[in-house]
This record gives C-alpha cells, structure tokens and sequence, in this order.
C-alpha cells in the first residue's frame, strides 16, 4: 500500500496548489519517506527528504519533553507555582501566584497566549520576553478552561534555560536532539542555511513570504524549530518505545512518557484536525486506539504529525503553501487507516438541515491578542467576523465574514469550507445561558 506513496504525494501537492511537501512514515518496521515539489519557487530548489522545514508548534512538545526531564530528576514539580523557579514570572491580574507548570504544560494558565514580541536575536531574548509578559492579559481563571497558549510555551522554555543554566537551545541540542541521534535539524538561522530549507508560500499567487526567520523569544512555542521529517518520526518512536531513543538511550522515564499522553484536560469544540483532549504537550485523538500528535504552522509552513503506539506508527508531514487541510484530507488521514486500521473520523461537515437556535445568548464581540471577533444574527445562524490585530495584519490577515450554522450543542460549524475544511467554532456558556468565550481554532477569546 505504500509502494505508490511517491505518486500519491505528487498528485496530492498538484490537486491542493503546494509548492513542496515532504512525508515521512514509520511503518511494518521501515522508515519511508517522499518529497515533492521545490523549497522555494523564487529559487527552484528541489524538495528533498533531507530538505528542513519549519515544524511550528510541534516543537512545544520538544520543550514539554525538556521540562518532564526536570521532573524525572526531581528539580520541577508540575504543580507547585511558576514563580518557585522564575521569580520574575508575572502576568496582569496577578494570577501569576497560582499558575503552575502543570497549567502552562496543558495551556490552561489563563492569561494571553498569542503575544510574539521580538525581544532581539541575543541569549537573553527569553529573559526580556518573561519581563513583556507582565502585560499579558486575563482570559480565565487559571486551570478552567482550555485556552491554547504560546506564550505559556516561552515561560517554560525560559524556566528549562534557567535550571540548566543554558539557553533553551543548547538544552535542546544536548538532551533531546544529540541523543535521539538527529541530523537534519536547525534551531537558529544560521544552522538553516546549511540545509534545504523550505520559505513559506502565501497568498493566492503562492508567493515566498519574505521574511523567514521569526522571534527567537518565541521558540519553545515553535517559531524556529526546522527538522527534516524523520527528525520528528524518530522523535514520535521514542514515545512508542517508553522514552528510550532508538540507540537505547533513555530520554524520559515511562511514567513521564504516560504522563504526557494522559489526559490533563478537555478542549471545548467540534473534533476533527485538533483534539478534544490534550495531555502533558500532546494532542490526544481517540480513534477506536491510542492516537497522539500535534500540528504546528508558521508563515507559509504547516506540519501534521500524528503516532499510534499500537500499531508501531508513525507519521510527519510538512508542506510550505497551499491548501494544507486538503493534503491532510487526501493523504495523511487515509493513510493512517490503510496502515493502522483505524477509524480515522472524517472532517465535520455542516447538517442539510441545520437546527434553528436562539442566537441572543451568543451575539456580541470576542476578543484577544491576533483578533476580535464580532457575533451577529444572521438568517439560519450566525455571521463572525474576524477583524485581525496589529501583527496578524501586518502578516497579510485581512477582515473577513463568515457564515456559520447549528452543528450541536453551543457549536456552529462554517456553511462554506475553506482550504478544504469546514471551520468550526464553539461558545463556552455561563449559568445565566450567556456566553463568557468563544473558542476557535483551539484559541479561547472573552467576551467584552
């Protein structure tokens, strides 16, 4: 079944407008893996398996992974305060006093997460962005609800340079990327070049974003972490084999490797590409078996990556343009079924007939850091509109309506797909019936 994944790739990339895609697998005992396409249009270089893309929020659960070491050694524990072991850690509601590593590690920590100052390219860059967060705003009450927090990923990358006394890269290197005998990885710019790697396509022209290299304040959330894929199904079977690396290094105990792909917390919302429960940095999918991941984009770059300890599975997929939904549609997820056996469940779609709700409790306008959202009555539903932030803008956001129906509970999912996926969006509800949230896209904004 695997013997056309070279033409499958291909016709997948062609159908869905990408300019290069690579795919690596671990399946039947063998690593597989293709590419298609070029790294970059503007230049034409080729995509290769060895080619590097930017893996995005993937990397949290490298940093999730720094931070269980520490617990394995006895220096963190998950639920005493942040601030036991970064004083300065401070948010502005003063919740700082309660948030513990456990609610950063499973992005519950209630303040801002989508804040991405650039503090400058010099090892302090994690430093200087603790001190900017003090700003960070209120969305919740720490540790009740699901809010999807980068901003919580840069605290504990400063927290694991602070206890090993180096920056969260070298920590990298050392603990995790030498160990798991890595080769085609890059954290920093200047180790990109040295490989193929991939620039980001935006736009309906598929033009190259022209500014590849992001903050480096927030790179334990993923905005510099590029790997050739095999990098991350290497990393995927050290979870499958209990934290032992392939030449039998132990990386993590196994009561870490089961802490993480336990459940912590529920995510509010309609199940499809994201989870509807999330462990200690991992994505968690229930698939009639064990299923966890995560999915990561930067500008122009998206990542899909997915293992069933079960079936001894693995699979990473990046792509730099294009309908990236499409690509996961038509390959990734049929694949995971041919090879596991798995159900994996098809994408929501929205109901022919779609049930008619009061709209009242739900109207209204939602905000946080990249977006405010305006809720309004519209017929058969609800019209949304995202109007973006400074930052989103600046990266080519532009205001948009979209019309949404009743698809269950307080959720409403898009009338028309876009980039192959019907979007869908769920209200968190008070007791007086009136929503205090809207979550979208794993982001939990308040009602103002």
């Amino acid at each position: 079944m695997l013997d056309n994944l070279q033409e499958r790739l291909d016709e997948a990339a062609r159908k869905h407008g990408v300019p290069g895609a690579s795919l690596a697998l671990w399946a039947n005992g063998e690593l597989v893996q293709a590419a298609t396409g070029v790294v970059n249009r503007d230049t034409g270089v080729e995509t290769t398996p060895d080619s590097v893309f930017q893996v995005g929020s993937t990397t949290k659960v490298w940093t999730a992974t720094l931070v269980m070491q520490l617990v394995d050694e006895g220096l963190v524990d998950l639920d005493r305060p942040v601030r036991d072991y970064l004083p300065e850690f401070a948010v502005a509601d003063g919740s700082e006093k309660v948030v513990t590593v456990r609610h950063l590690l499973t992005h519950s920590g209630g303040f801002d997460g989508d804040l991405f100052e650039d503090t400058g390219r010099g090892d302090d860059s994690l430093d200087k962005y603790i001190h900017f967060l003090r700003d960070a705003g209120h969305v919740h009450e720490p540790g009740a609800l699901f809010s999807y927090c980068n901003s919580g990923y840069c605290v504990l990358g400063a927290l694991v340079a602070r206890l090993r006394g180096t920056t969260w890269e070298q920590a990298m290197r050392e603990r995790l990327l030498g160990p798991l005998g890595a080769t085609h990885w890059a954290l920093l710019p200047e180790e990109a070049i040295l490989f193929r790697a991939s620039a980001g396509h935006v736009g309906p022209e598929g033009a190259v974003h022209r500014s590849w290299a992001m903050p480096r304040s927030n790179a334990p959330a993923g905005s510099t972490m590029c790997l050739a894929l095999r990098e991350l199904v290497r990393f995927g079977r050290m979870f499958v084999a209990g934290g032992v690396a392939q030449d039998g290094t132990r990386l993590l105990s196994e009561e870490a490797v089961a802490a993480m792909r336990t459940k912590q917390i529920d995510v509010p919302g309609v199940p499809g590409l994201l989870a509807d429960r999330w462990g200690l940095g991992f994505e968690l999918f229930d698939w009639g078996g064990e299923v966890y991941g995560h999915d990561g984009g930067t500008i122009g770059q998206s990542t899909f990556w997915r293992v069933v300890p079960g079936s001894d599975f693995a699979i990473a997929m990046s792509v730099n343009g294009g309908a990236v939904v499409g690509m996961i549609a038509d390959l990734a997820l049929p694949l995971i079924r041919e090879v596991t056996g798995l159900a994996v469940p098809d994408l929501p779609v929205p109901s022919e007939t779609p049930q008619a709700v009061d709209p009242a409790p739900y109207l209204g306008g939602y905000a946080g850091p990249m977006y405010t959202w305006e809720v309004a009555e519209a017929p058969e539903g609800l019209d949304v509109t995202l109007i973006p932030g400074e930052f989103m803008e600046s990266n080519g956001q532009t205001r948009t309506t979209t019309r949404f129906t009743h698809h269950t509970g307080h959720s409403f999912i898009a009338a028309a797909p876009k980039d192959g996926m019907h979007e869908t969006i769920t209200f968190v509800v008070g007791e007086d019936g009136r929503a205090t949230h809207l979550h979208a896209g794993a982001r939990t904004l308040r009602h103002v």
